[in-house]
């Protein structure tokens, strides 16, 4: 998109953002905007709180490598990041350069050493409020030259439409997980626990047709393609434990 004026890029990217009506497409038009701006990585996730420890429950959506995610947790680094506070604090966006020495000093050795391990030399975080209170962090990452002043503010632009992609695709997800019936969930939570279809029936006291015909309803109700990309989905959305 390099070719594009900032005026056509900030309207090509939001007009995607715009019609993503699932959080599969959400997450692919949140993608498209990190390479547009040359980063390699997006995550949205929840602003950490003073009692988070670990970045992975906070994460909506994210293309970080498991790895990454695994070994941060791990060493406990989400408290020792500089830009946590500041995200809980200030809507103002925070931009980074390993490059730089300022910024690589904020940081100390162990996320720096991560970050450069993954190719995270540069990014941005932009604290955001959502419809219903919630905060929010959109975080772009990769190897690139440091965002100038006018890419951060059209970038902050299409963040605004990203956020209310994201209210609109929470809103519908809400809405469909009331249409679940109490038998779908009892089968969707029994199948979380390894449990085969003939023995569903047999602790519900059903035939295994019908079990499988709630599970067919729940993964066309949750737009999944099978039972283990329903159960996956059911449990990120705590729709069972």
């Amino acid at each position: 998109m390099s070719y594009m004026t900032t005026s056509e890029r900030q309207s090509l990217l939001s007009g995607e953002l715009a019609v993503a009506r699932t959080r599969g497409l959400f997450a692919q038009a949140l993608g498209r905007v990190a390479a547009a701006f040359g980063f390699e990585h997006a995550t949205l996730l929840n602003a950490p709180t003073i009692e988070d420890l670990l970045l992975k429950p906070l994460i909506i959506e994210s293309s970080l490598p498991v790895s990454y995610i695994k070994d941060f947790d791990r060493a406990h680094m989400l408290r020792a990041c500089p830009f946590a506070a500041r995200m809980r604090e200030s809507a103002v966006p925070q931009v980074w350069h390993l490059n730089d020495p300022g910024h690589s000093q904020a940081f100390p050795a162990g996320i720096r050493n991560l970050m450069l391990q993954h190719g995270l030399s540069a990014g941005i975080a932009m604290p955001i409020n959502s419809g219903d209170g919630q905060r929010l962090v959109f975080w772009f990452g990769g190897e690139r030259a440091s965002l100038g002043q006018s890419e951060i503010n059209e970038l902050a632009m299409i963040v605004l439409h990203a956020v209310d992609t994201y209210n609109s695709v929470k809103r519908n997800e809400e809405s469909t997980h009331s249409a679940l019936s109490a038998r779908e969930l009892e089968v969707v939570r029994w199948t979380a626990q390894g449990k085969t279809s003939i023995e569903i029936g047999q602790i519900l006291a059903l035939s295994d047709h019908t079990v499988n015909a709630y599970m067919t309803n729940a993964i066309k109700k949750l737009d999944c393609v099978n039972r283990t990309q329903l159960v996956a989905k059911a449990i990120r959305l705590k729709l069972i434990n």
